[in-house]
C-alpha cells in the first residue's frame, strides 16, 4: 500500500506550482498489473493533467517470479501494451506542449557534452558546437520533439 493518495500528489504538486510557476515534474509509471481497470487506467492518464506532468517514463507490467503480483491473473500482454502506448502518447503530448512553451524565451543553460544542455528545470536543449561545462544563454528556436532547438546568444564561465 502505498502512503500518500493520489489526492496528495496531486495537492502537492498545485502547491508547489503555485511557490514556483516554472517548475515541471515527472513521474514513473507501470500500467497493465493484474488489477488495473479500465477505469483505474483512465484515472492514470487523468493524473497526468491533473498534476501538470511533462515527463513521463512508462512500463508495461510484467510479472516477476515468486512475487504475489505474480499470482495474480494477469492482464492479457496486449492490454498493457496497449495502455502503455496511450499514456506515452499523453505523456510526449504534454511534452511537446512544455516545448512549445519555451520558444522564443532566452535560456540560461548548463552545457554537456556531445553538444547538449540542461535547463534549470533540466529540460534537455541541443547547443552544438559549445564546449561542455559552462553557463551559456541561448534564445530556443523550436524543438524536435526529444530535446529544445536553440541558438548561442551569450557565453558565460
Amino acid at each position: 500500500k502505498r502512503r500518500h493518495s493520489r489526492q496528495d500528489a496531486i495537492s502537492l504538486c498545485h502547491a508547489l506550482r503555485e511557490a514556483r510557476p516554472d517548475i515541471i515534474f515527472g513521474a514513473d509509471f507501470i500500467v497493465g498489473f493484474p488489477t488495473e481497470t479500465e477505469a483505474m487506467f483512465d484515472a492514470t492518464l487523468d493524473i497526468v493533467d491533473a498534476c501538470g506532468l511533462t515527463h513521463l517514463h512508462v512500463f508495461p507490467f510484467s510479472a516477476r517470479p515468486g512475487t504475489p503480483a505474480a499470482r495474480m491473473p494477469q492482464l492479457a500482454p496486449q492490454i498493457a501494451k496497449e495502455r502503455a502506448a496511450r499514456l506515452r502518447e499523453k505523456g510526449d503530448a504534454a511534452l511537446r506542449r512544455h516545448f512549445d512553451a519555451q520558444s522564443g524565451r532566452t535560456l540560461r543553460l548548463l552545457t554537456e557534452r556531445g553538444g547538449t544542455a540542461r535547463a534549470a528545470d533540466f529540460t534537455l536543449a541541443h547547443t552544438p558546437g559549445v564546449e561542455a561545462g559552462l553557463m551559456i544563454e541561448a534564445l530556443c528556436t523550436g524543438h524536435d520533439g526529444r530535446a529544445l532547438t536553440t541558438r548561442l546568444t551569450a557565453l558565460g564561465r
